[in-house]
């Protein structure tokens, strides 16, 4: 029976080490986009060029031809409730983000395409997003005092190759078939967050089952050169890019093709997801590399700059794939909720917010997953009666609006009623 069980553990943690990897890449990207969107509500006239951004991006869609052009897929530039809404997706994301500490990016894009977005607009869009926000929010200068110059051209090679791979393959798919497109995306998404929402609701239970606070279960674990990093330091395959002189004596060195390798993969996720790559880099840089915290941010920093604009810009904007009104949206809403969700955090139970968090990645899950019977149907992969497809897709559609809608009210309504508290303590 023991033997058994050991097999069964060593068995998980293969997909355990995995979920923890993927967790570790979320909270990193929800830390820079808390840190960017604080640079950015502190900056008067950063906000006051967010303000006008709207009314800009109208009268300028009306007086030139925009990148990628208003006949380029329609509607490509503005309408009222489609802005509306993509502020109100930005707010539920910023809440997820601010409140949990992570997560909050990995339901835009499927949010997008939950409100009638298509899917390669919903990816192009949330890319370009990224890049705006990481262009209007980040102290470059206050952070590249670590940053190895010649790590970063190493991985931003890989990386720039990476985006035009993956945004070869979404629009290859979508110039062969839209519907393609569609399932190819809703399916990368479906298998991501099904996966991170198993996992999350397995540590939430157990740590509800064993009293344990969920910090405790969460808690990032020590971060120190893995086994793996100091065997892939190892090979020599010329040039060696050497690094972290300031933090080990006679530095490290790893060769340049690990890191462009790191770079494509991150690239091709940029494009393929709309994730910006961000996500990925950080635990990539310390667990597979090797590289210290203090080098790996700057670099991150750069990475996010350069891979969101290339993905963003030369696969998507040019060909008309950005919704510029919804990235505007998103913006707007994103910076009020990752406020709101940080100042919860301060009233309200850990394990509560947890709770939701895993609820609304499962509710992702079962809404993308929801399509892909009618989409398989409509490519004539599979055969099912087209009001059952249909039904499924509607419910699926129910369940995510209802989980994150309810979401975040929950925290809105938390923080409304603790304005009082988080004023005292402030003033304390």
């Amino acid at each position: 029976m023991n033997d058994h069980n050991n097999e069964a553990a060593k068995s998980m943690s293969g997909p355990r080490k995995l979920y923890e990897f993927l967790m570790a890449a979320s909270r990193a990207h929800a830390q820079w986009d808390m840190e960017i969107s604080t640079n950015i509500v502190k900056n008067k006239k950063m906000m006051l060029l967010l303000l006008l951004l709207p009314i800009l991006g109208v009268a300028l869609v009306e007086a030139v031809p925009m990148l990628g052009g208003k006949t380029a897929y329609a509607p490509a530039f503005y309408t009222t409730n489609i802005f509306l809404v993509s502020i109100a997706i930005g707010l539920f994301a910023g809440l997820i983000t601010g409140a949990i500490g992570a997560g909050g990016g990995f339901i835009i894009a499927p949010a997008l395409m939950a409100a009638g977005v298509k899917g390669i607009l919903a990816v192009g869009t949330d890319v370009f997003h990224i890049f705006a926000k990481a262009i209007m929010g980040t102290t470059v200068h206050a952070k590249l005092g670590n940053v190895s110059v010649k790590l970063a051209l190493a991985f931003l090679v890989g990386s720039a190759a990476g985006t035009f791979i993956g945004g070869a393959i979404n629009l290859g798919l979508y110039n062969k078939d839209p519907l393609l497109s569609e399932a190819f995306i809703s399916t990368v998404y479906a298998v991501l967050l099904g996966f991170l929402s198993l996992y999350s609701l397995i540590d939430y239970l157990k740590a509800r089952a064993a009293g344990l606070s969920c910090e405790d279960r969460s808690r990032q674990a020590r971060i120190a050169t893995t086994n793996f990093a100091l065997q892939l330091q190892k090979v020599n395959i010329p040039p060696m890019i050497s690094f972290d002189h300031d933090f080990v004596e006679g530095g490290k060195k790893i060769s340049w093709l690990f890191l462009a390798i790191g770079g494509l993969i991150v690239g091709m996720l940029a494009a393929i997801m709309g994730v910006g790559g961000g996500f990925i880099t950080f635990p990539m840089f310390v667990y597979v590399f090797g590289v210290s915290t203090a080098t790996t941010v700057g670099t991150d920093i750069l990475q996010i700059i350069f891979t969101a604009g290339l993905a963003s810009i030369f696969q998507y904007a040019i060909y008309g794939y950005v919704f510029y009104t919804l990235a505007i949206g998103m913006l707007i809403g994103s910076l009020i909720g990752i406020q709101v969700g940080a100042l919860t955090t301060k009233v309200v139970s850990g394990c509560q917010i947890r709770g939701f968090f895993a609820l609304s990645i499962l509710a992702g899950f079962i809404n993308r997953a929801s399509t892909l019977p009618k989409k398989m149907v409509e490519l004539e992969y599979i055969e099912m009666s087209r009001p059952v497809v249909n039904a499924i897709e509607i419910g699926g559609n129910i369940v995510f609006w209802i989980v994150v809608v309810t979401f975040g009210a929950w925290v809105i309504g938390k923080f409304v009623t603790s304005i009082g508290a988080l004023r005292r303590e402030e003033q304390s």
